[in-house]
């Protein structure tokens, strides 16, 4: 199955960052369509109907989350998550500085669909160039006058704030997003109440990731039946999926949902003359690994899961037999563990106690002892804290390691540790 280009279609050929280019292949008219002719209701209703699900990493249906919203007088927010730092994934940000006025438009049929007058998208820190050329585009929005007050004369009020992260990687956790916004700590809420309910300022609030807002315009475009048509039964639609690692055109691919894991293979150019297929992990660094008996597979939602892992936020990370995986493994727990906002106890003790143990490993010093201590730890790490931070330190080390013991064995100095 070939890429099909539908957020992607005109990035690298066009310059989408100008707005009369963007609008020239009909950038903004089912904003307007939208405002003028439609009601919010219907906005939601298409977004349901088309069985587009969240994009981020939790696959949540969009539409669903949206209607969760109460009616209970207060102001509602939409809030776009461009906090990307999943190990792996790169999308949102090629979205946020190669088709930004895609972005803004899918923020603003958003809002609009859940009844949003204010609207924020926070970008991750480190994305300073996509911040630039996304603030650029809000302004040239501004001026063309489609955000702000009374768009198109309808009486509709809309704003949109652009929020810069400051370097979390906890941050990309809705409510620790939101807490960072609200000027606080950048550390994950107790749940319930979810954001729906009580988000952003203690309103109803909806926190969508970019991919996800962007898929609204060509579905209100092209209606909620095309989109369904497309991908597997609870998986609907495209995706766009990082692909990286050891492959020999690395890049972001745009297919439909349902794809057999090795025809994504085949389309990052495969891998590496003379090399064999090792490990894949499906959803960034906070999945598991699969392998070859997985690569018939469809890569969406239900059959990632059905495989021991998760589709997540569309990362295909290739390792080849060229891998070590006990380095690849300290590589990851050392990332988690240091973005720990350290709020829950297994999260901070847990991932600082592994990365401490690999660093052993990787330098020929480990124990056998630890061999066990690794293979049982998810019991102690995992889903016992507030956010999915802590429960993805272990899914990666554990794949590998039942699928590798060998390179795990090969590090061992001594039987125990000493006394």
């Amino acid at each position: 199955m070939p890429v099909t280009k539908v957020l992607t279609a005109g990035i690298g050929e066009v310059d989408l960052r100008n707005i009369e280019v963007y609008r020239s292949r009909g950038g903004y008219a089912q904003w307007e369509r939208a405002v003028k002719t439609l009601s919010p209701a219907d906005v939601l209703k298409t977004a349901q109907d088309s069985g587009l699900r969240g994009r981020g990493g939790a696959g949540f249906p969009t539409g669903r989350k949206w209607q969760f919203l109460p009616a209970n007088g207060k102001p509602r927010y939409l809030v776009c998550n461009c906090d990307e730092a999943e190990p792996g994934t790169f999308k949102d940000h090629m979205l946020l500085e190669e088709a930004p006025h895609l972005v803004l438009e899918g923020i603003l049929l958003g809002a609009y669909g859940i009844g949003a007058h204010h609207a924020f998208i926070y970008i991750r820190g480190e994305f300073k160039r996509g911040y630039q050329i996304f603030c650029e585009a809000l302004q040239a929005a501004r001026q063309a006058g489609y955000l702000g007050a009374n768009v198109f004369g309808s009486g509709y009020d809309l704003e949109v704030t652009v929020h810069r992260g400051a370097g979390a990687y906890i941050c990309g956790e809705e409510t620790g997003l939101l807490n960072s916004l609200e000027g606080k700590r950048g550390e994950p809420r107790l749940k319930p109440p979810f954001p729906a309910v009580e988000g952003l300022y203690g309103c109803p609030t909806v926190v969508n990731n970019v991919e996800t807002l962007a898929y609204l315009v060509p579905i209100m475009e092209k209606g909620a039946a095309w989109f369904a048509a497309v991908g597997s039964e609870q998986s609907k639609g495209y995706k766009i999926v990082s692909i990286s690692g050891h492959v020999r055109n690395p890049g972001n691919y745009e297919v439909a949902m349902g794809t057999p894991v090795a025809e994504l293979i085949e389309i990052a150019g495969g891998l590496r003359p003379g090399r064999k297929l090792a490990a894949v992990q499906p959803g960034g660094g906070s999945s598991a690994c699969i392998f070859d008996e997985h690569l018939d597979w469809g890569y969406d939602y239900e059959s990632m899961t059905k495989a021991g892992s998760m589709l997540g936020s569309g990362a295909v990370v290739v390792f080849d037999d060229t891998t070590d995986f006990v380095a690849a493994a300290y590589n990851l727990v050392r990332f988690y563990s240091h973005e720990s906002c350290g709020q829950c106890t297994p999260c901070r003790e847990g991932g600082h106690w592994l990365e401490r143990v690999l660093e052993r490993f990787v330098a020929g010093r480990g124990v056998r002892g630890d061999l066990e201590m690794m293979h049982r730890i998810s019991s102690n790490i995992t889903g016992l804290n507030l956010c999915p931070l802590g429960d993805s330190i272990e899914p990666f080390l554990k794949s590998v390691l039942d699928r590798f013991p060998a390179q795990f064995e090969a590090r061992i100095a001594r039987e125990t540790v000493p006394a």
